[in-house]
């Protein structure tokens, strides 16, 4: 059911932008040779690290807003615009030829200093505006250099589950892990916690209330039952990347064992499984490549005296450029049904691996966010009603089969290893509650209760709280990123639930 969704993702390229320009722009143990990527005799420099720094902003400033004076020597006035056409016209034809990960992490980089000497272009400068559109342009070709880097998949032998999202959030959860170390809180789950539960909030929350530092990781799988779980918790990870919570987030459709488990009977017959029953666990590549890392070049604050000097300073430094900002191949993005592709006009077509625009747009910490909002009204417009008597995710009800026996499996692998269960019964809309699915939910409420307090595990029942919210739903059962921050919210002031405490100081940002 996910994947009708994908058609209506909206990238949020400001914070790929950002995260992009701060992890180049912090790299350590420059090179002292000629910073790269420039046509044109460049300002004197007192060091290459002095120049790794990112620019203040990648959106529009506020001209009114007070400034922070900087100690910084005074450097001549670089043609900004100028710089920004040089880098942009490198990334593009570069762009051209580009089939391996080092060479799009080389356009990347080309990118974002492209978009930061053009987001550098004063505000007073009659070029601003037209500025603007151009930072924009680029910005959209960086997210896309970024995709066809992030492409080449890095799991030892590109192993895979059959199931694209599980090895795409596998290969994010172990590099996770690699640079932060496991979460402190883990949640798993179908799609309805994919995109239910907003980890960067519950750790917000989480810290507002009186619990700062916990790492939050979102490691949900479109189409996960019960199996899946128990498969991922007791088969896939290792112990040592095990959280200290699992906040598990679903609803009775996961634990129906009536239904065909297709997602579960895939992955088990996958050649990842195949090789797990063998003891050969999927894993990143070991230790960090031995390259030289490159310096990058950004624009600097120069001191001035005053908003007087700066405005004669910008006087020569906004001097037409011959170039001009087209000097470079254009490239244009087409929308299509498996992603975005670019087509360079008057280049040679290049093979470009495709990617997920689905598996793309979840961030950092596993979540999927929606942004759009459930109207009835609509929604039924465009897809035919199916009533929980013809769903396949209720077909032959049955809360005693295969899922519940993996969920006591999960429930005593967690005991066993001391980590605290939270199963967390998500919202649903009132549309989608007939009689057939609200007859399934009120077993499965009643159950879950029973052995909550039988097993020991805490179970937090939200399937009634917002019947009528639709503005928190992106369809009748899958909130959207609003609905995903309230759950948050909720989860984080809940005083009964007892939190651990950050098992190190390393934050994942």
């Amino acid at each position: 059911m996910i994947r009708r969704y994908i058609a209506t993702l909206s990238t949020n390229i400001l914070k790929r932008t950002c995260a992009a320009v701060a992890a180049i722009a912090l790299t350590a143990g420059c090179s002292p040779s000629k910073p790269p990527n420039t046509t044109e005799t460049l300002s004197p420099i007192a060091s290459p690290i002095v120049l790794a720094q990112p620019p203040t902003s990648v959106l529009a400033g506020n001209p009114n807003k007070p400034k922070k004076s900087i100690a910084v020597p005074s450097c001549p006035q670089n043609d900004r615009f100028a710089e920004s056409v040089n880098f942009a016209t490198k990334a593009a034809n570069l762009a051209q030829s580009a089939n391996s990960k080092q060479e799009w992490d080389e356009v990347a980089a080309l990118w974002v200093q492209a978009v930061a000497w053009m987001q550098a272009v004063p505000p007073a400068s009659p070029r601003r505006a037209f500025a603007e559109k151009k930072v924009t342009e680029y910005m959209k070709n960086l997210v896309y250099s970024q995709q066809q880097a992030g492409a080449t998949r890095s799991l030892a032998s590109n192993v895979s589950f059959s199931s694209d999202l599980l090895d795409e959030q596998l290969e994010l959860y172990l590099s996770y892990v690699a640079a932060v170390g496991p979460p402190d809180v883990l949640i798993v789950g179908s799609s309805r916690a994919l995109q239910g539960v907003d980890p960067k909030q519950l750790k917000q929350s989480l810290a507002a209330n009186g619990s700062p530092g916990l790492k939050v990781f979102n490691f949900s799988v479109n189409g996960a039952t019960a199996q899946v779980v128990d498969f991922q918790m007791r088969r896939l990870l290792k112990p040592d990347h095990l959280p200290q919570m699992i906040v598990w987030a679903d609803g009775v459709r996961a634990f129906n064992s009536g239904r065909d488990d297709r997602t579960f009977n895939s992955i088990v017959d996958s050649e990842g499984s195949q090789l797990l029953a063998k003891g050969v666990r999927p894993k990143l590549a070991s230790g960090e490549p031995n390259v030289t890392p490159k310096c990058y070049r950004f624009p600097q604050p120069c001191n001035t005296d005053g908003d007087a000097t700066f405005r004669r300073s910008q006087a020569s430094v906004d001097r037409p450029f011959s170039g001009g900002p087209d000097a470079h191949p254009t490239v244009k993005f087409l929308s299509s049904g498996t992603g975005i592709l670019p087509v360079a006009q008057n280049a040679t077509t290049v093979a470009i691996r495709q990617v997920s625009e689905l598996a793309d747009a979840i961030d950092s910490n596993g979540f999927l966010s929606m942004s759009g909002s459930y109207n009835p009204d609509t929604y039924y417009r465009q897809r035919p009603y199916v009533s929980g008597r013809y769903d396949r995710d209720y077909e032959d009800f049955n809360l005693s089969g295969e899922q519940a026996t993996a969920f006591n499996s999960v429930v005593a692998f967690t005991k066993t290893r001391k980590i605290p269960l939270i199963f967390v019964n998500l919202p649903l809309t009132d549309d989608y509650l007939d009689p057939t699915r609200r007859s399934a939910e009120q077993q499965f409420r009643q159950r879950m209760k029973q052995l909550s307090a039988q097993k020991g595990f805490a179970f937090r029942d939200l399937s009634q709280r917002w019947p009528n919210r639709n503005d928190y739903f992106f369809d009748p059962s899958h909130l959207n990123r609003f609905g995903a921050i309230a759950v948050a919210r909720i989860l984080a002031a809940d005083t009964s639930i007892i939190w651990p405490q950050p098992k190190s100081r390393i934050t994942d940002g």
